[in-house]
């Protein structure tokens, strides 16, 4: 669908206000994901108030990753195309999330939360954007990772500027209640955290994830891998005061796998795709999104965030992680994306992972190895 069909479409339907629950010409039973193509902020004005169970996505940073304008010069003229001129380049980035916030706090329910991915350098500014939105700023998860590299030139007597990334934070923000909490999970559902459905190993979930070097593997972990540091560490193999309890408040779950991350994209065509341009590094692949976040941890975001059945929005889909851990997850979905690429890659890798073998191979991976804390594994 061209951009400018899809404009006239929206605009046919603005008096009217729209559901997320069919997808259009691709589909029309009741409760299939539904994949819009265009700018977030624009679509969400067609949305239907109040209808959205949760929010759980992953936006743009700022930090000009890799260059790409997308990350940079693009939330700028976003944020001035609605009234903020001659703002820094921090500004612009909290000016535009509030922008955004704004429409996906019309549409949530009351009560419910948004879950947003965030850079350390720029999540305080995603923060404050959210709140001069109206959210409620509730928590943040840590999402603890080995996979980054520093991007620091380095200087004489053995400097640099930063440091190696590892985290992730997860701004985690609500839509005010309506009454007491009591009374909202009774109008909508919405109010609270699902932490029973999130617990592990039985103990309540803490706003801490780990993922494992993806040089680990079901009988040993890597050296740098953050899971295995953490427990070594917690049982005195590091040098630790003594023995302690693992930490297992924490989610462990694998980075994306290639496998993961082209399944149902088989009728793609491979192409050359480098995550870190800096290795000289290269693979093929039929999913290029240079963002993906694990299956896993979507999954277990969208099942604390989202009441069981409800409607999880995401505004930044990507190629459809989010709506691939609601529907392994069982709720509905509405995704939005910008390049129409990456809509109809979403669309194949939601179709295989909703379809019965998809389903199962998802439910299978909850008790491999890779999700379970490390008793088992040595480290290497």
């Amino acid at each position: 669908m061209t951009s400018t069909t899809r404009t006239k479409r929206l605009t046919r339907r603005r008096d009217r206000g729209e559901h997320c629950e069919s997808d259009g010409g691709r589909r029309n039973r009741k409760g299939a994901p539904r994949l819009l193509q265009g700018d977030c902020v624009e679509v969400l004005k067609e949305l239907e108030p109040m209808s959205v169970g949760a929010v759980v996505c992953d936006p743009p940073y700022a930090i000009g990753w890799q260059g790409e304008r997308w990350d940079s010069g693009a939330i700028r003229e976003a944020a001035a195309r609605h009234g903020h001129g001659r703002l820094s380049k921090p500004e612009a980035f909290e000016a535009w999330c509030g922008i955004w916030g704004s429409e996906a706090l019309r549409v949530m329910k009351p009560g419910a939360f948004l879950l947003a991915f965030g850079s350390p350098r720029t999540h305080h500014r995603l923060a404050a954007g959210l709140e001069d939105a109206g959210l409620e700023i509730r928590d943040t998860v840590i999402w603890l990772h080995s996979r980054g590299i520093s991007k620091s030139r380095h200087y004489a007597g053995g400097r640099a500027t930063t440091l190696k990334p590892a985290i992730e934070p997860i701004v985690v923000a609500r839509r005010p209640n309506e009454g007491t909490t009591e009374e909202t999970i009774g109008r909508h559902g919405t109010g609270a955290l699902n932490v029973e459905d999130c617990r592990v190993e039985g103990r309540h979930p803490a706003n801490a994830v780990v993922t494992h070097d993806e040089g680990c593997t079901a009988e040993a972990c890597a050296p740098s891998c953050a899971a295995a540091l953490l427990d070594a560490a917690a049982e005195g193999g590091e040098g630790g005061v003594g023995t302690q309890l693992r930490p297992t408040r924490f989610l462990y779950c694998p980075k994306p796998t290639r496998t993961e991350r082209d399944a149902g994209c088989e009728e793609f065509p491979e192409q050359a795709f480098n995550l870190l341009p800096s290795t000289g590094k290269s693979r093929p692949t039929r999913n290029p999104h240079p963002t993906l976040k694990p299956i896993e941890l979507m999954r277990w975001l969208v099942r604390l965030a989202c009441p069981a059945g409800d409607l999880v929005l995401d505004p930044f889909m990507g190629s459809g992680t989010t709506g691939v851990a609601a529907a392994l997850e069982r709720r509905r979905f509405c995704g939005i994306e910008k390049e129409e690429g990456f809509v109809e890659i979403a669309r194949a890798r939601i179709d295989h992972w909703a379809s019965g073998a998809g389903r199962r191979a998802g439910d299978d991976a909850v008790g491999s190895p890779a999700h379970r804390p490390l008793g088992s594994r040595r480290r290497r």
